[in-house]
C-alpha cells in the first residue's frame, strides 16, 4: 500500500541553504571595501579620479543630514515606480493579446522588433523635446526599457499553458475570466516574474538616463553634478545609492515571487513512496 512520508535522508530545505547563503553578502561586502582602501591605499590615487570609502562614506553623511540626497532619490524612486507601472501594465495587456492572436502578433511584431533596436540614449533626448524635461519624459523612458522584457516573458509565459489544459477548461465550460484567472495567470507567473525582475532593474537605468539628458534633480542629476565638479565622492554617493535601488526593487520582486509561487512543489516536501 502506498504511504506518504517523508525520505529518511532529505537533503537541506531550500530555505536553510538560503539563510546560509546570506552569510555571503557581508563577507563578500567586506572584501570588495578591503580591496578598494588597499587600492587606493598602495597606489596613493588623489580623491578626484578614486576616493576612499570613509571618503564617500563621510559625503554619504553629509549629503543624507543636508537632505539633498533624501531630495533627490525621492525624485528618481518616483521616475522608476511609476514607469515601472506603466511599462509593465502595457506590455502585460498587449502580451495577452499578442500570445491569443497570431495575426495580431505578424501585424506588430516588425515594430516592437525594431523600436528595441534604436538605442534608448537615441530616444530620451526625443521625449524630452516633445514632453518637456519634467517627471512625465522620465517616465515615458522608463516604460520604454521595462516594456520589452516584461512583453516577450508575458508572451512566452501564456503560450507554455499546457493545451491539455486548456481543453479541460473547456470541457468543464469555464467562462474565459475563469480560465485567465484559474489557469493561466498562475501557469505564466513564474515566466512573468522572471521578466519583471529584470524590468526592475532596467527601470533604474531608464530613470538615470532621462535625467542625465535633461533635468534639474534626481539622482542622475546628482551624478552630473558631481561630474561636472571633479567631485567623485558625490558620484559614488549616488551611484551606490542607485545599486541599492535595483537592489531593493529586484528583492522585492524575489519577495513577491516566493509569496505567490508558493504553491509550487518543494524539494523538502515528503514524496509519495510504495
Amino acid at each position: 500500500m502506498d504511504a506518504v512520508h517523508p525520505e529518511k535522508k532529505s537533503p537541506p530545505s531550500l530555505g536553510h541553504w538560503r539563510a546560509r547563503g546570506l552569510y555571503l553578502v557581508p563577507v563578500s561586502l567586506g572584501l570588495a571595501i578591503l580591496g578598494w582602501h588597499l587600492l587606493v591605499l598602495w597606489n596613493d590615487m588623489p580623491a578626484y579620479m578614486l576616493p576612499s570609502p570613509g571618503a564617500v562614506w563621510e559625503r554619504f553623511w553629509q549629503t543624507l543630514l543636508n537632505g539633498s540626497l533624501l531630495r533627490h532619490m525621492a525624485i528618481t524612486l518616483q521616475e522608476i515606480l511609476a514607469g515601472l507601472a506603466l511599462g509593465v501594465g502595457a506590455a502585460t495587456v498587449l502580451g495577452y493579446l499578442l500570445a491569443k492572436s497570431p495575426a495580431f502578433e505578424k501585424l506588430l511584431s516588425p515594430y516592437i522588433v525594431a523600436s528595441q533596436s534604436v538605442p534608448l540614449v537615441a530616444i530620451a533626448p526625443l521625449l524630452i523635446i516633445w514632453f518637456g524635461p519634467g517627471l512625465l519624459s522620465k517616465v515615458l523612458i522608463c516604460a520604454l526599457i521595462v516594456f520589452f522584457p516584461v512583453l516577450i516573458n508575458t508572451v512566452v509565459g501564456l503560450r507554455s499553458v499546457p493545451e491539455e489544459l486548456q481543453d479541460l477548461m473547456r470541457s468543464l465550460q469555464a467562462s474565459r475570466w475563469q480560465t485567465i484567472r484559474l489557469l493561466e495567470v498562475p501557469a505564466a507567473m513564474p515566466v512573468f516574474l522572471g521578466g519583471l525582475r529584470i524590468g526592475a532593474t532596467l527601470a533604474v537605468i531608464g530613470a538615470v538616463v532621462g535625467e542625465f539628458v535633461g533635468a534639474d534633480r534626481g539622482l542622475g542629476f546628482l551624478i552630473n553634478v558631481g561630474r561636472g565638479q571633479y567631485d567623485t565622492t558625490l558620484v559614488f554617493v549616488a551611484v551606490f545609492t542607485l545599486i541599492a535601488m535595483a537592489v531593493s526593487l529586484y528583492g522585492l520582486v524575489v519577495l513577491l515571487e516566493f509569496r505567490l509561487l508558493s504553491w509550487r512543489q518543494r524539494p523538502d516536501q515528503p514524496t509519495i513512496t510504495s
